[in-house]
């Protein structure tokens, strides 16, 4: 293999890895200084734009995964069978976002736009982090590792451009509201799991991993503690409140400077 060949070799932190992480912060920096002080409604249709194109890429690279025989075989090689379109809806805790963004930014509901904000950017953190046998090893020039890396790195992107474009800033009173939706729409997509696993047509449905485990180190904790499908998933919502409030309280105290350094000037 060549050392350009080498150098497109796709590895969760390898090189590559940071590098289009790097490029893609770099980006929402500059957009974000770009439309600072242009009116709210450019800064909405330009993430609304953004997810809507995400979203429809997200379909093309499902469409190539659908004729790819190495993916087939990949999977097969787990356990997992080949491909399956009623399996790759954007429907994981991570893509579900591409849908979500426009409704949240749309609508301006705070507990929508929190979720976007604080839930879709680290449920595609941990995709990117660690990624499946099929999305790692191979050059970043397959279609399905283009795929799949640009759509988990545009969902962190598009996730934190909520804030970094001013349409969201994390409020304590909020925190409820985001577990309460993050328990819904995990609810509601657990039905759908069950759905298509009662009447057959995907057997093995789990979005949100709200019927199996799939061997998650965390889920199998989570599921001794709680033997219930679904209900396992609940010790989640506690982390995830661990997880919001250092970021709140972040948010919060830079409003008290700010309010301060204004009080005095």
């Amino acid at each position: 293999m060549s050392k350009a060949n080498e150098n497109l070799i796709m590895n969760p932190f390898n090189a590559l890895f940071f590098e289009i992480f790097a490029a893609l912060v770099l980006l929402l920096i500059i957009v974000s200084i770009l439309l600072r002080k242009k009116d709210v409604k450019i800064k909405k249709t330009v993430v609304v734009a953004a997810s809507l194109i995400t979203l429809a890429g997200f379909f093309v690279y499902k469409y190539y995964l659908s004729i790819d025989p190495e993916f087939d075989a990949l999977r097969a090689s787990i356990g997992m069978g080949g491909f399956n379109w009623w399996g790759e809806l954007p429907l994981q805790l991570c893509n579900i976002n591409l849908i979500l963004i426009p409704i949240a930014v749309l609508s301006g509901r705070s507990e929508l736009l929190g979720f976007c904000f604080f839930v879709g950017p680290l449920g595609a953190l941990m995709a990117l982090t660690m990624p499946g046998v099929e999305f790692s090893g191979v050059s970043i020039l397959i279609p399905r590792m283009l795929g799949y890396y640009g759509t988990h790195f545009m969902v962190v992107i598009l996730g934190l451009s909520i804030v970094t474009l001013g349409l969201y800033k994390p409020k304590f009173r909020d925190l409820p509201k985001i577990a309460l939706a993050v328990i819904c729409i995990a609810f509601v997509v657990f039905l759908f799991n069950m759905i298509l696993r009662v009447t057959g047509v995907y057997p093995k449905a789990n979005y949100f991993f709200s019927v199996e485990t799939e061997g998650n180190f965390l889920l199998e904790i989570f599921r001794g503690w709680i033997p219930i499908t679904f209900l396992y998933l609940l010790p989640a919502i506690g982390i995830l409140l661990i997880y919001m409030t250092p970021i709140t309280l972040g948010f919060h105290i830079a409003d008290r400077i700010k309010g301060k350094d204004q009080k005095e000037n």
